[in-house]
């Protein structure tokens, strides 16, 4: 038995940080100090508060340090471990209140949040089966098969509201009612979209790094459901701990009889292998996907026939995305009344969300459907840095839209981001402050898709090239007012002609900041002026001769030799030579140059 368990994040963001060599560390220090026997390490998954990495929390304390380096393991490790005193110093600041220790559910980061999907992340070690079945892992699989008709798993997951996490939000089990026919007398199969490619989204990776045991278990239950004995994973290549997680997860399950044949003495036969994506965003789409899982080329087919008619090796398919599965064994266990108790009445649960951009606590959020987006923005994600208003957020990444601040409390559900052009979308919230331009934001997405799509239709490779190239004349300062008629004109067509989703949803950014943010357009093209200050092209470089105390620092750094000046002289800048690099400003000691 230990007295103490040391749980280190072990997820991509906090590795990125340095916490391997945190863990190597703190084991070296206990050793040393001969607690190895008293104290347990355990490399987790992420904790969500990915701003504070890497993140230490010392249990049955409860204390939570956050950017933990590797000259702070031996204090915590001679202190907090040794002599029971707590390193103040090192705790996540919100967690402690005159030199008391606050539980970290009573912080505003997590308070307010409900975990289910994530609800072992950052609290069990992922690559030891034993913690998961700790926690009533496997108790779903084995609820299912043993009490549970397949037609009743499928009832219960209707009767739980359960969309798909993935995007379009489709109803779980409906999916799975289409593909359950003739069970056992046609081959079916169990896929898993974990070929997360939206720009600022880790939510998907997050949940296979900390509990990919989840999603093995749902799979299986969904395999029970719909008749099919072989599950697929389709994972990104560039998800290195992710796909390292998986790996352990299969054979762990397969030794302890949870995948394979016979399972739970039952009868029922269901395995899973994982198939590795090379990063095209366009897989993401589900016909594609399966595509790629066939060893071709990943493109889109058409739709009908849908994959639960006619999927994968032309058999039909039940598809969901990582977060969908995560909910699943909860729903089994709890009911179906448990879930549909979170969230609206036509959104039910949970949603993940990534908070990134300019916002104070950037990591993963799981809060219930219909909070509204000031309450996240304001309090889990601790408001906008350096005091700056709040201008946007994007949801759903290049297929959603930019929600702006008069919109700030709508409920986040999946009805109501429709509403107003954008969507839930697989999870991934960007926020946007003062200082962006809601034009270069439009055409940072459009460029992504067209760098993405696959090609195979014309609405999408063409079109999406065409939108892109009226944005950059825009942004150059070259566009006019009937480009902006064009752009809209062409956003709508590629709306109702693009093959899939994907390109359907492409022009969903520019039609948001049209809709919001048109005046913003206007300037660019009218003014020739970018109100952010963000557009290269349009902006002017001044130097105010009350401030320069002509030091001569900008002239000896400028790159174009565009700056003119006499020491203790005010200088000047040529305008029709500067490249417009900002090293001027950057260099400036006296605050005396002025982008416009």
């Amino acid at each position: 038995m230990f007295r103490s368990h040391v749980l280190v994040c072990g997820g991509t963001g906090c590795t990125s940080s340095g916490s391997a060599v945190i863990i190597q560390t703190l084991e070296k220090e206990l050793k040393e100090q001969n607690l190895e026997k008293e104290i347990l390490v355990v490399k987790t998954g992420c904790h969500g508060l990915c701003a504070c990495g890497p993140i230490m929390i010392v249990y049955p304390d409860g204390v939570f340090y956050a950017n933990v380096q590797k000259e702070d393991v031996k204090e915590i490790v001679s202190e907090h471990l040794l002599k029971g005193r707590v390193v103040t110093r090192l705790v996540y600041e919100e967690a402690v209140v005159q030199d008391v220790i606050k539980p970290l559910n009573e912080t505003v980061f997590y308070k307010k949040q409900h975990r289910i999907a994530l609800r072992n992340c950052g609290v069990i070690n992922p690559e030891n089966i034993e913690e998961y079945i700790s926690t009533n892992g496997y108790e779903a699989l084995g609820k299912v098969l043993t009490f549970m008709t397949p037609d009743e798993v499928i009832q219960t997951v209707l009767d739980s509201g359960l969309r798909g996490r993935g995007g379009a939000g489709f109803p779980t089990g409906l999916k799975w009612k289409f593909a359950s026919g003739n069970r056992g007398n046609v081959q079916k199969y169990v896929a898993c979209n974990a070929d997360e490619g939206d720009p600022g989204a880790f939510m998907d990776r997050s949940i296979l790094e900390g509990d990919p045991h989840a999603v093995l278990e749902a799979m299986a239950i969904a395999g029970y459901a719909i008749g099919a004995d072989q599950g697929y994973i389709y994972v990104r290549a560039e998800y290195p701990i992710a796909v390292e997680r998986l790996n352990i997860a299969i054979r762990q399950a397969r030794e302890y009889g949870l995948l394979g044949k016979d399972i739970f003495s039952r009868g029922f036969d269901f395995d899973i292998d994982l198939r590795l994506g090379a990063g095209a965003f366009v897989c993401g789409e589900e016909t594609a996907l399966m595509t790629s899982i066939e060893g071709n080329r990943g493109e889109p087919r058409p739709r009908p026939p849908f994959p639960a008619v006619k999927g994968l090796f032309e058999s039909p398919t039940v598809l969901n995305n990582v977060e969908t599965y995560a909910n699943i064994p909860q729903i089994i266990l709890n009911g179906a009344e448990w879930f549909a108790s979170i969230g609206t009445e036509k959104s039910k649960g949970t949603k993940v969300f990534a908070l990134g951009g300019k916002i104070n606590n950037t990591g993963l959020v799981e809060i219930p459907m219909g909070m509204p987006l000031r309450t996240v923005i304001e309090e889990i994600g601790g408001g906008i840095p350096d005091g700056k208003k709040f201008k946007a957020v994007q949801t759903g990444g290049p297929s959603g839209g930019c929600i702006p601040a008069e919109h700030f409390n709508i409920p986040i559900d999946y009805e109501n981001l429709a509403s107003i052009g954008s969507i839930v979308g697989s999870g991934g919230m960007i926020v946007m402050d003062e200082d962006n331009c809601m034009v270069d934001i439009a055409k940072f997405f459009l460029e992504f898709t067209v760098d993405e799509s696959c090609g195979k239709c014309t609405p999408c490779r063409v079109g999406t090239k065409r939108m892109y190239e009226i944005l950059d004349r825009i942004t150059k300062g070259q566009g006019t007012l009937e480009d902006i008629d064009k752009l809209e004109e062409l956003a709508y067509y590629i709306k109702e002609n693009a093959l899939c989703g994907l390109g359907q949803t492409a022009p969903n950014p520019v039609l948001s900041t049209l809709k919001f943010f048109k005046d913003e357009y206007i300037a660019h093209v009218v003014d020739k002026k970018c109100p952010a200050g963000v557009c290269k092209d349009l902006l002017t470089y001044t130097i105010d001769p009350e401030k320069c105390k002509g030091c001569t620092l900008c002239l000896r750094t400028c790159p174009a030799e565009a700056i003119y000046g006499s020491v203790k002289q005010p200088h000047t800048i040529d305008m029709d030579i500067c490249i417009k690099c900002g090293t001027c400003i950057d260099k400036c000691n006296f605050g005396a140059i002025y982008r416009k």
